[in-house]
């Protein structure tokens, strides 16, 4: 077999198939074994090299060959030792000295020397040749040395070794685990039936998740349904490839299908395949194949680990199927697998969702639940339920089974206050500190929110002021509601000072807040504030959204500092932020401005060709900026983009196209665009139309008012009329 490799092989340096035996000659054999030790006088690992001769001199045998092998430190010295051995009279190599030297040199990624002991140990025709290199290759693809490994499989074919057909599943497995490109494992599998190797599943089975890796789904069912023609019968893996490669795809109806298809076949699954299929229909949502699957599993004899009745269980509470979940948890128990508090938060979560606050009590109370996860976890059912009277009575019985915690007691607090209970609150408070508890950063962030909800704001800033004293830190959404509520009463200064903190503490503040605070600074034309407020606020982590731009470059054209718009943009590009309609509006803006033709006709286009439609103020302005300086042409391609979309140019702006391709000399351009306009139904203005007619000269229009001062009328049927009867 003496084919070329294709390109994707040869990029990963594998050398061409059957070509080993011609690059190396008689004359390669013959010096690579001399030994010159008049050149290896300066080598490091000569001392190393005499001392293990020594040691083999008297007493050189295949066994103690491969131990001192094993002693020597320098692959180098290992090799020079082997070629010393090979010129030893009444020593000859084994298989197993081949072997090791083979798999050193490749571990190393000596390819060249490798091939040449591979090329030498078949020449030897060393007896179990075949089972000696077999492990060789098992031990290269564990350690993802494929290139070796497939050196090593082409030298036993070309010495007429036929490897077995688990060893060439071993070489196809790991290349598609590795993610090889499909071509590279399709050519492998041909190279494989061409050496005579007869496919089996597994064989198959790489090849169904090859496909499916390369998004050939419809190849892949079709090679599915092919098996049999094979001689193969597909097994539990080719269902799991199946599943989870059509689940991933979303194509969850077809993934329950071949299910079905297994069923009928009476195909039994083992461990792994329940392991993963059943997590996975539990991810998309379908307990109801979650729960068969585990019903046959449990049938076949298996117990399932934890993660598996943990995953279930989460997935029939969300559902909800809380009286399934229940059964399992009882199964899981029986099992002698014991529960996590996890488990039994999914289930309260369960019974809350569903309103059934009761039978969660119960449910706890029934297991003797002393974990406070799951009892925290009804309490927080009962305030996001509105019904806070309970919620203090059940944490109240928390607290006198010992089972309550900080974390208890700031579920309650921070649910009155974002309901605005500040009163209630500090009644709880005073309790909670009667009850020996202390309050924690929770609670003084809970207080915070509470204050600004009823709109205390003073009040929440005392509270920060105290905070801040005792180097604490509040929680995101705190430090938020507190700014947010500074800025609305104008409290810009002190905002910026709960910014600052958060900044020297690291912590970001939600986008949607720092918004807020630098449109105030800019409504009030502080404008070298709301740019330090920016890099202040990056410099603490938090994400400056589009918003924040905007309003800050919105800001410097209206304060007439336009100039520095795209030193923002560029500064907008740096930090990866994405451009959206407002901020292209917003830079347009600037550009008309400052009279950039060139850069507001680049921004257009990008625009444009970003699938971002300009609002019809802002197109019929840059329109008129780019016809004012005879620059239209230059935009002609991306107005055609939005011409051939529906309300998106009105007859206005056609007549600005219009009227400007004309003074530009293009009137083949303004003909294609009358042309589109006529086939909407409209007519060009009278000032366009006369253009078109030749009526109006264009010595009469530079000579008159302003041409675009027209460009604002709508277009009057009797008006182009009337010019016509002239």
């Amino acid at each position: 077999m003496d084919a070329k490799l294709p390109q994707f092989i040869i990029s990963k340096q594998i050398f061409r198939w059957g070509s080993v035996n011609k690059y190396i000659s008689s004359y390669l054999c013959a010096t690579h074994f001399q030994i010159s030790t008049e050149n290896d006088q300066n080598q490091p690992y000569n001392i190393e090299f005499q001392s293990k001769v020594v040691l083999l001199k008297n007493e050189l045998y295949p066994d103690k060959l491969i131990r001192v092998l094993d002693s020597t430190n320098n692959l180098n010295a290992a090799v020079k030792i082997f070629k010393w051995a090979s010129l030893q009279k009444r020593f000859r190599h084994t298989a197993d000295t081949y072997s090791w030297i083979i798999l050193k040199l490749g571990m190393a990624g000596n390819i060249r020397e490798m091939d040449f002991f591979c090329n030498e140990m078949i020449k030897a025709k060393c007896s179990y040749a075949e089972e000696a290199l077999v492990p060789v290759i098992d031990s290269f693809v564990r350690n993802h040395r494929l290139t070796e490994a497939l050196r090593v499989l082409e030298v036993m074919k070309l010495g007429n070794y036929k490897p077995s057909v688990i060893t060439y599943n071993v070489m196809l497995g790991s290349l598609v685990k590795e993610g090889s490109d499909f071509q590279s494992v399709l050519f492998f599998y041909k190279e494989m039936v061409k050496a005579g190797i007869v496919p089996n599943i597994d064989t198959l089975n790489h090849l169904l998740e090859a496909l499916f890796q390369a998004n050939r789904i419809i190849s892949a069912i079709d090679q599915f349904r092919r098996m049999s023609m094979k001689g193969c019968s597909p097994n539990s893996r080719t269902f799991e490839i199946l599943i989870t490669s059509l689940c991933a795809r979303n194509q969850v109806d077809e993934s329950v299908s071949f299910l079905k298809e297994m069923f009928e076949q009476r195909c039994i699954g083992d461990r792994r395949f329940y392991n993963i299929t059943i997590p996975i229909f539990c991810q998309v949502s379908r307990p109801d194949q979650a729960i068969r699957l585990f019903r046959m599993m449990r049938s076949s004899g298996f117990v399932p680990e934890t993660f598996v009745y943990r995953i279930l269980i989460q997935c029939l509470c969300e559902n909800p199927e809380l009286d399934e979940a229940i059964k399992l948890l009882e199964d899981m128990i029986e099992t002698g697998l014991t529960p996590e508090a996890d488990v039994y938060v999914d289930i309260v979560n369960g019974f809350c969702k569903v309103g059934q606050f009761s039978e969660a009590r119960d449910f706890l109370d029934d297991n003797s639940i002393s974990e406070v996860d799951p009892h925290n976890a009804l309490l927080l059912g009962y305030c996001n339920a509105g019904n806070f009277f309970k919620a203090y009575k059940y944490l109240q019985k928390m607290v006198e089974r010992n089972i309550a915690d900080s974390f208890s007691w700031s579920i309650l607090i921070r649910r009155l206050c974002e309901n605005g209970g500040v009163r209630k609150t500090f009644e709880v408070l005073s309790r909670m500190i009667i009850s020996s508890y202390v309050p924690e950063c929770a609670i003084h962030s809970a207080l915070v929110v509470g204050q600004c909800k009823v709109k205390k704001y003073e009040s929440a800033l005392e509270l920060f002021y105290w905070v801040r004293a005792k180097y604490w830190l509040l929680d995101y959404d705190s430090y938020a509601e507190l700014v947010e509520g500074l800025c609305h009463v104008a409290k810009l200064k002190e905002a910026t000072e709960v910014l600052q903190y958060m900044s020297s503490s690291g912590c970001p503040l939600r986008a949607s807040s720092l918004n807020v605070l630098i449109e105030a600074f800019c409504s009030s034309g502080k404008m070298d504030e709301a740019i330090r407020l920016r890099l202040l606020a990056f410099s603490s982590g938090t994400v400056c959204s589009p918003l924040a731009y905007t309003t800050i470059m919105h800001g410097l054209c209206n304060t007439n500092n336009a100039k520095y718009v795209l030193v923002l943009f560029s500064q907008m590009l740096v930090e990866g932020c994405a451009l959206d309609v407002e901020t292209y509006h917003v830079l347009l803006n600037g550009m008309c401005m400052q009279n950039r033709t060139n850069d507001c006709a680049l921004l257009f286009g990008q625009m444009v060709a970003n699938g971002s439609e300009p609002n019809s103020k802002a197109l019929s302005k840059v329109l008129l900026f780019m016809a004012h300086h005879s620059q239209l042409h230059t935009i002609t391609h991306t107005i055609e983009k939005l011409a051939s979309k529906d309300e998106v140019l009105h007859p206005a702006m056609y007549n600005i196209v219009i009227n400007g391709l004309l003074n530009e000399g293009q009137k083949h351009e303004a003909c294609r665009f009358l042309d589109r306009m006529l086939e909407k139904g409209w007519v060009p203005d009278a000032v366009t139309h006369g253009l078109l007619i030749g009526t109006i000269g264009k010595e009469e229009i530079d000579g008159g008012t302003d041409i675009h001062d027209n460009f604002i009328l709508q277009d009057k049927v009797g008006n182009i009329l009337a010019e016509g009867l002239e």
